[in-house]
């Protein structure tokens, strides 16, 4: 039987003011995503009831954003952590495929709109597709090893290493007011991994076991630390490749979604094994069809919560959507605790809470710069 005790990670998916997540897990603005269930209306003008007034409900819309972000972080977690888990190529490439077909049924149903292939588009985004490939499958390994609280802290590091990776490639500036928030996501973190190796330290009383506990946590952590600059590198990369086409969202997920796949392929049939036997190690009987349910839904995931980004935008205000994003990392770690063993430790809670504090001081920070932008008014010469 296989032991499911464990976190998650995702295609990527268009973009907001939020990075990842991601693998996660991540969120986005959906700018050419927009359904004419949006948008329907009486002919006097009301609002069509009582669907319109569904969508057009904040409070529904933030907790469908909060729900579709811990599913795909529950799904993928409980995919990846089988204990004879070694067949994360496929899964990812099966993730990839699901994702490009629910973007082409939305294109064919008139929910959103795609340029035409383009071959000289496509050799330059595939370097991003292979650092997407690069991103997912160490995400996806570090979820193997990390419970879903100390992954989703970790991911806040992805986050330093894009502000001042963007400080390098395009001459930005970190406000004191960021530089606190980093302070905080570091510090969780060092709170985050403390609390997991005296976890670790206190599995049993028999060397053999604490050897292998340990052995584990720095597994996973090496997984995150490269599922970190593996990140950053593709988020820095796609939006330089972006601003360069003049990519849209969606075009940018088609693209870099669509190319990794034989990628992921390859990388499956080079590295895996395709045995039956190992098949029927990583898909035992009595769990396989909710294993490939899981796949399934983290692929068509993407759409699901690109969609309520988009949705949690149009009837919030910016303001709110950043903090809303801040907020959701509690809920995600919790799941941890609710849906595997994740540890309960005064640590680990204190981790998740710092955790916590530092993303509503990031969004705080990056809501000032924004409004300091608008205000700043033009000088001429």
């Amino acid at each position: 039987m296989s032991n499911k005790n464990g976190d998650s990670f995702s295609v990527a998916i268009p973009e907001g003011d939020h990075e990842l997540e991601h693998l996660t897990g991540e969120t986005g603005t959906g700018r050419s995503f927009s359904p004419s269930l949006t948008r329907q209306v009486s002919y006097q003008g009301e609002p069509a009831a009582p669907l319109s007034q569904l969508v057009n409900n904040p409070t529904a819309s933030i907790l469908g954003y909060c729900l579709a972000s811990i599913s795909m972080t529950v799904v993928n977690k409980y995919v990846v952590s089988g204990s004879d888990w070694n067949l994360m190529f496929l899964y990812l490439a099966i993730q990839s495929i699901v994702c490009i077909l629910a973007v082409l049924a939305c294109k064919k149903l008139g929910f959103l709109t795609l340029e035409r292939f383009n071959t000289d588009n496509a050799k330059s985004w595939f370097p991003i597709a292979v650092l997407l490939v690069a991103q997912i499958y160490t995400g996806g390994k570090a979820l193997q090893f990390l419970s879903v609280p100390v992954f989703t802290i970790f991911k806040n590091l992805t986050i330093i290493v894009i502000a001042y990776g963007e400080v390098l490639l395009s001459g930005g500036r970190v406000t004191p007011l960021v530089l606190l928030s980093f302070g905080l996501m570091v510090f969780s973190s060092v709170v985050a991994a403390w609390a997991d190796v005296n976890a670790a330290a206190g599995s049993g009383s028999h060397p053999d076991k604490t050897d292998a506990a340990l052995k584990t946590l720095n597994t996973g952590y090496a997984w995150m630390l490269a599922n970190v600059f593996c990140a950053a590198a593709y988020v820095l990369g796609k939006g330089r490749v972006m601003k360069k086409l003049q990519t849209r969202d969606w075009d940018a997920t088609y693209y870099s979604n669509l190319l990794s796949i034989p990628v992921l392929v390859l990388g499956s049939f080079l590295a895996e094994d395709w045995s039956a036997a190992n098949f029927a190690r990583n898909f035992p009987e009595d769990s396989r069809r909710s294993l490939i349910s899981g796949m399934i839904y983290s692929g068509a995931g993407a759409i699901f919560i690109s969609y309520a980004s988009t949705w949690c935008q149009r009837v919030t205000s910016s303001t709110t959507y950043s903090m809303v994003g801040a907020l959701n990392k509690l809920p995600i770690a919790i799941s941890g605790f609710v849906f595997f063993d994740a540890p309960i430790t005064l640590g680990s809670v204190s981790a998740i809470f710092f955790g916590f504090i530092s993303g509503i001081v990031y969004a705080w920070a990056k809501i000032r710069e924004k409004e300091k932008a608008k205000m700043a008014l033009p000088t001429r010469r």
